[in-house]
């Protein structure tokens, strides 16, 4: 028998993270991962000790204490009374549980925001990253985004030509809100410009990183990205005259922060190779951009830049926060490197995208193979 409190992206997503602490009375020495049964529902305890069912999706409010207990087949897990609140007589009787209650009353339930699109392990929602409920805080390990720019470009909702200062304000605020998501080892990989002209000519990348430490975030490093891509251009300026030329750095860099301690708390399992670790831990990385008339979008980034973060700075399992989902690139990450993955899409037109790349990559026959 094991006691837990309900996490949001627990009941989002339909699993209960069980402790490593008490593996050992739930699992014993069953060899993970293995199929079982949850409540008489099909149910599947991953290599990680996640006891996932479709059954648990949404069952329980954020919040609530649960009791988990090696039945006869499978598991049993059911709402624990408390004082402060006891559980409703309708959850109880939906869950089989046959002990009657003294009291009746209406449970104070925390919103649960319905996703948009969700299978076992991704999760795309339909929400503004500056007001969203759905994520839980201290529960993201890495968040992998590429902010607008400022650079007016023209996304379908999203006004990219605000002025300087209010950029860097709203730049202020969802850095703040993904400080929160973040575990204390958690990390924030951030893909920028080094800088722009366009508007004025501007330090992007130092005033971004600025803005994040007075957040909160520890700097770690940065990648310099070469696209290699881009058109050879001439910053004209003042053509061949010293007297007022201008340059411009066909590079994006990918800032790397921490929220509390660099160092993981807790020992996954690593999937990088180490061909991989040696060419991605030089600061200079190599490979062409997106098409956006290919992808949909105005400002896609490649598959190959949320993978190499992900691979490099998180855990197979870990949870991956997207909270400028755009196009879903990183969530195809996420799928094709076996993590947990929540975007975040202000944009309904930009979230149907992300779903039909995500079937596009076979996240449905990932999820029928697993199942079988």
């Amino acid at each position: 028998m094991v006691n837990k409190i309900i996490q949001k992206m627990e009941s989002l997503l339909g699993f209960i993270h069980i402790p490593s602490r008490d593996r050992s009375v739930l699992v014993g020495d069953m060899k993970l991962p293995f199929d079982t049964k949850i409540n008489g529902c099909k149910a599947r305890i991953d290599e990680y000790g996640r006891l996932w069912s479709d059954c648990l999706r949404n069952k329980f409010p954020v919040g609530t204490k649960v009791e988990v207990v090696k039945a006869n087949e499978g598991y049993s897990v059911f709402p624990v009374k408390t004082e402060s609140e006891p559980i409703s007589a309708d959850l109880k009787q939906d869950l089989g549980v046959l002990t009657e209650l003294s009291t009746q009353r209406e449970d104070v339930r925390l919103p649960i925001i319905e996703p948009y699109f969700q299978t076992d392990s991704l999760c795309v929602l339909n929400e503004d990253v500056l007001k969203t409920e759905a994520i839980s805080p201290n529960s993201i390990d890495l968040v992998v985004t590429s902010p607008p720019y400022g650079v007016d470009i023209k996304y379908e909702t999203y006004d990219d030509g605000i002025p300087y200062t209010e950029y860097l304000d709203f730049t202020g605020k969802w850095l703040a809100r993904c400080y929160d998501f973040v575990k204390d080892d958690g990390r924030l990989c951030l893909n920028i410009p080094l800088d722009k002209n366009k508007g004025g000519q501007q330090s992007v990348c130092a005033d971004v990183t600025t803005i994040a430490k007075k957040v909160g975030w520890k700097y770690h490093s940065t990648m310099i990205w070469n696209e290699q891509n881009i058109s050879r251009r001439t910053a004209w300026g003042s053509w061949l005259s010293a007297s007022a030329p201008f340059v411009i750095a066909p590079v994006e860099v990918i800032v790397v922060l921490y929220k509390s301690a660099w160092r993981k708390k807790h020992r996954g399992k690593s999937d990088i190779t180490r061909e991989e670790f040696i060419e991605w831990t030089n600061g200079v990385w190599n490979f062409s951009g997106e098409s956006k008339n290919r992808v949909g979008h105005p400002a896609p980034f490649p598959v190959e830049l949320p993978r190499r973060c992900i691979k490099l700075f998180s855990f197979v399992g870990d949870a991956i926060l997207d909270p400028f989902l755009g196009s879903g690139t990183t969530l195809v990450a996420c799928l094709e490197t076996d993590r947990i993955g929540i975007g975040v899409e202000i944009n309904r037109a930009y979230c149907d995208l992300s779903i039909k790349r995500l079937k596009e990559h076979g996240v449905c026959q990932k999820r029928l193979l697993e199942i079988v």
